[in-house]
């Protein structure tokens, strides 16, 4: 595993998710390492469309398998995606939302910033009268 990892902005690597927990290691962050075989370095938020797409193409992220500590998602869950997963859903439409600064340095091996800061999360700001 990874000593001090860091995002895509060279910055220290902020969790992903605890609840699930997630991550390769189930660290709940984005770290990776040489058993790691799949690079699961993009932290992303599911959506049902997302999910769809995987279960087509044999990961099914939906059901719970507690053998490998996995809960199954859902939408609005932050998850640890293997990077070349993520990129293959962007070319066909159906990329998730990326949160950046939980997303490993290692995923830009695979994708573009530029396609990761189009898939941005941003959160919604309430303004002052909400």
């Amino acid at each position: 595993m990874e000593t001090n990892p860091l995002n895509v902005f060279g910055e220290p690597l902020v969790p992903c998710s605890l609840q699930p927990l997630t991550g390769f290691y189930r660290d709940g962050c984005c770290t990776t390492g040489p058993d790691d075989t799949g690079k699961h370095v993009v932290c992303a938020i599911m959506t049902m469309e997302f999910l769809v797409f995987s279960f087509e193409r044999g990961n099914d992220l939906l059901t719970p398998r507690s053998q490998y500590r996995f809960p199954g998602l859902k939408p609005g869950d932050r998850w640890c995606l293997c990077a070349l997963r993520w990129k293959e859903a962007l070319e066909a439409g159906v990329a998730p939302p990326v949160i950046l600064e939980s997303t490993n340095e290692a995923a830009l091996r695979y994708v573009r910033m530029d396609d990761l800061l189009a898939h941005a999360y941003r959160e919604e700001k309430k303004s002052a009268g909400d």
